[in-house]
This record gives structure tokens, sequence and C-alpha cells, in this order.
């Protein structure tokens, strides 16, 4: 079985390949359109491989169903269901889930241990954006494998906003925090790259807002 990565790393990671999505994205588009403009799963993808380029890379998984993550997590595999149901859980999937990496013995063994929500165009709070948050708080309030979620998200702004990011997205981290808030075993911290100014274009940056067990 390889080391896990650390915590650290999956952040910088993280943060790195969304960077590098919004770099990219610029360039295809001939420094017209940030990335806001496209699907965010040119941000998934870009994650991935950064994460796939680690020493001791882990199982990497696209769109991971909740119910899945849940079996590969939970000690009794076959009580995810009822717990889904207690914790008033909806099917959904996430953007990214990370798990052991090890030899197979069957396609039944694996053991999530990270889950990441991605999401693009994120500049105010809103109500689906706390449902993110407030999902991988119910994951991870119980005994599970699952060891942090990140809820990964890429911010841009045009010249002519009023609100710049400096101030909108200190209101992000505290919409978040007071669903974290709700949920006594848990913490949470946000980590982000630097806000990206762009002439005549605007600003963009990308964040993690990681939330895990105190």
């Amino acid at each position: 079985m390889n080391k896990f990565p650390s915590q650290r790393e999956v952040v910088d990671a993280t943060l790195q390949g969304t960077v590098k999505a919004a770099q990219n994205f610029l360039n295809w588009t001939n420094d017209r359109l940030f990335l806001s403009h496209g699907p965010y799963k040119i941000i998934s993808i870009h994650i991935a491989q950064e994460i796939a380029d680690m020493k001791n890379a882990p199982e990497i998984f696209i769109d991971a169903t909740i119910s899945d993550i849940m079996r590969c997590s939970l000690p009794d595999r076959g009580a995810y269901t009822s717990y889904m149901e207690k914790k008033k859980i909806r099917q959904g999937r996430f953007s990214i889930t990370l798990d052991e990496r090890f030899e197979h013995k069957n396609n039944e063994d694996s053991v999530s241990k990270v889950i990441i929500s991605v999401r693009n165009g994120v500049r105010n709070p809103k109500l689906e954006y706390s449902n993110d948050i407030e999902v991988i708080c119910k994951m991870l309030d119980c005994e599970t494998s699952l060891e942090y979620g990140i809820f990964s998200f890429y911010s841009d702004l045009s010249q002519n906003a009023r609100k710049k990011l400096e101030k909108r997205v200190p209101e992000l981290v505290k919409s978040f925090d007071e669903v974290v808030e709700k949920f006594p075993s848990l913490k949470a911290t946000f980590m982000s790259s630097e806000i990206q100014r762009i002439e005549d274009s605007g600003e963009w940056l990308a964040g993690c807002y990681i939330i895990e067990h105190k």
C-alpha cells in the first residue's frame, strides 16, 4: 500500500491545478475569456492531473457518486443507504474522490479518503454552495475512512465590478463557516492563490475551503 499524500500536498495540487486551468483557458481563447466562461470539468481534469503527478499519488475518480463514496468509507459497507437516509443526504456526485492506492482483490474493496467539490465562477454566497459544504460535513460527521473534504472554487471578476475579490472572498468564507459551525466535531480552514490581476480585463483566484475533524 502506498503512503497517502499529506493534506497540504493535496491542497497545493488542487490550487495549482485550478491556476493552470485558468491560465490554459485564457491561452486557448487568445487571452479573451476568463475560465468562468468554460465548463467546470476543465478544472477537475487539471486538478486530477496535478494530483496524479505526485510521488505517492492516490487513486483518483472523477464524478464519483455519493453512494459509492459512502459504501467505500463506512465500516459497514452495507449501511450506506440507511446512513444517507438518516443524515438526509441525497444521491449526487463529487467532482473528485481520492482513494487509497493498493492491490485490489475485487472491485468492491476501495477505501475513500478525500472528497473534493469543484465549482466554477464562484463570486457571491449562494445556497447551492452552502449545500455543497453541508453535504461534505454530513459525510465527515461519522465514523468513516474519510479524512477531510475540500470545496474548491475558481472566481473571477471583470474590471468593472464594484466589489473586488479581496472583499467578496471573506464573505464567501463566512457563509461557509456558518454551515460548518453546525457540526461540533468539524473545523475548517481556507487557502487560496494570490489574486491575479490582468490589465484591462479583471482579476481571478483559486480557493480551497478545507473541512476536517477537530
